[in-house]
């Protein structure tokens, strides 16, 4: 296998879970490094056997707001690498002190300290993916260049970043116009804009299934259950288009920041909205906030000489997740938010033939909305990658690029996906994501509509997001 990269120094790895255990195999790939330098810290015993497996040494313990600056300077140093794939720690204390200590940090994530997602005292602004979001490029613009730290970069937020650039090429090479790849942000912009993009969801469908079936009282997942809970928890947050008619009513703006987004007064594992995958068609996914529905929004963002905004897509999450984790979610929204006493993750034991459909659903451009993305079945999976599942795997192989590319740019600072050429990232993951296709519909979130009753629809802008909610 090919060896992308040389990490001569140490790696400290946070959290064991599903990713952890997923990543170390891909790690050791393609990675020069001998497991003798990896370390793994994790709260729980959970994943011990497979470190053991790897001979990589595994250290039970929870870092704590009180602890963590003692453990990491015993174990990282100039030249050594933070894989952060851990939740309840804080991404942004683990960024400062990577940058103190002169090592390179890749996370899945922007995590608060425990109890950032639901602390009641908070106002759900304060506890949005929004904040997280403005505290981690707080410290980007405070610390300039220097180590580097690619933030929220897993499956979504991260790959998706850089299929929806793959997408635009497409659809402009497919529309005849100029599909000559942008060199700056300003550019990508300018071609999402010339191509009439008004709306981008992250359209996920997952179809695997495992034996024994959910019972009452418990949570299934295909990934980590707790950071699934958490960001269902937090409020409903969209990047906020220039085409949209009106402020939803439940609808509310961050008053600080770059008010790229908004934020709904209700939780994401409360909110669906319709979308369209290749597999199904017309789908309800679940509005779950998410790191890319800001950032992007953000990044295609252009202003005027006089800095006002001109253009902008909504952009936000549609996830349909496996049939299991919709009666876990209906359950836990049915005890008021009450996480179930058992939580499972599907690994080992998903029956074959499921697949992760994740993907951008470009909508707008006059040729129609095309969907860009990783047809990944559980089979392949189980072939390509030992303790990975359809889920894991698109996230690890994206958490192995982003460490890749830290590596070789080992000077860029705090980064954010949108701002990493996709084509490195897409090049070392692409092997690993099954199908990767573009599929063209005519769909709209007017389709159908008003056939059993009358509805409160804008038909002369189809892509509102009153037309994409699900009331």
């Amino acid at each position: 296998m090919t060896k992308h990269a040389a990490l001569p120094g140490r790696l400290l790895m946070l959290g064991f879970g599903s990713i952890g255990q997923g990543v170390l195999p891909l790690i050791l790939r393609h990675i020069d490094i001998t497991p003798d330098r990896i370390t793994i810290i994790s709260p729980d015993d959970a994943g011990k056997a497979v470190a053991e497996e790897y001979g990589v040494t595994f250290l039970k313990m929870a870092l704590t707001r009180e602890n963590y600056a003692a453990e990491l300077e015993q174990r990282l140093g100039q030249g050594d690498f933070l894989c952060n794939v851990s939740v309840e720690v804080s991404s942004v204390a683990l960024i400062r002190k990577c940058r103190e200590l002169g090592a390179l940090y890749v996370d899945t994530c922007v995590e608060p300290w425990p109890g950032g997602y639901t602390d009641p005292d908070l106002s759900p602004s304060q506890r949005s993916n929004y904040a997280l979001r403005e505290s981690a490029l707080d410290v980007k613009r405070e610390l300039g260049a220097g180590p580097t730290a690619v933030i929220a970069h897993g499956a979504n937020p991260g790959l998706v970043s850089h299929f929806l650039k793959a997408a635009l090429l497409d659809i402009a090479k497919a529309s005849g116009m100029d599909a000559t790849r942008p060199e700056s942000r300003e550019g990508w912009a300018a071609l999402a804009r010339d191509l009439g993009v008004k709306v981008v969801h992250i359209a996920e469908r997952d179809t695997q299934k495992g034996l024994p079936p959910k019972e009452r009282g418990e949570f299934v997942n295909t990934w980590s259950v707790n950071g699934f809970v958490g960001e269902g928890c937090q409020p409903s947050e969209l990047g906020w288009g220039t085409h949209e008619p009106e402020l939803p009513p439940e609808g509310r703006r961050h008053e600080f920041g770059c008010d790229a987004a908004i934020y709904l007064m209700r939780p994401g594992a409360g909110t669906r909205v319709r979308t369209w995958v290749p597999s199904e068609g017309p789908i309800h996914g679940w509005l779950i906030t998410h790191n890319e529905s800001i950032s992007t929004a953000d990044y295609y963002t252009l202003r005027d000489e006089a800095g006002e905004v001109v253009y902008r897509p909504t952009c936000h999450y549609a996830y349909h997740p496996c049939d299991e984790a919709v009666l876990s979610l209906h359950e836990f929204a049915g005890k008021n938010w009450e996480l179930q006493p058992r939580v499972r993750i599907l690994m080992d034991e998903t029956q074959p033939g499921g697949v992760d459909e994740l993907g951008v659903l470009v909508n707008g451009p006059a040729k129609g909305s095309y969907w860009y993305g990783s047809q990944l079945t559980i089979d392949e999976a189980r072939e390509l990658v030992p303790h990975n599942n359809a889920t894991s795997l698109q996230v690890t192989v994206s958490v192995l690029a982003a460490m890749i590319w830290a590596i070789e740019n080992p000077n860029a600072g705090v980064v954010e996906p949108e701002e990493i050429d996709e084509r490195r990232i897409l090049e070392i993951s692409t092997p690993y994501l099954g199908t990767m296709a573009g599929y063209w519909t005519n769909w709209t979130p007017l389709e159908d509509r008003e056939t059993l009753f009358p509805e409160d629809l804008d038909r002369n802008e189809p892509w509102a997001f009153k037309n994409v909610i699900v009331r």
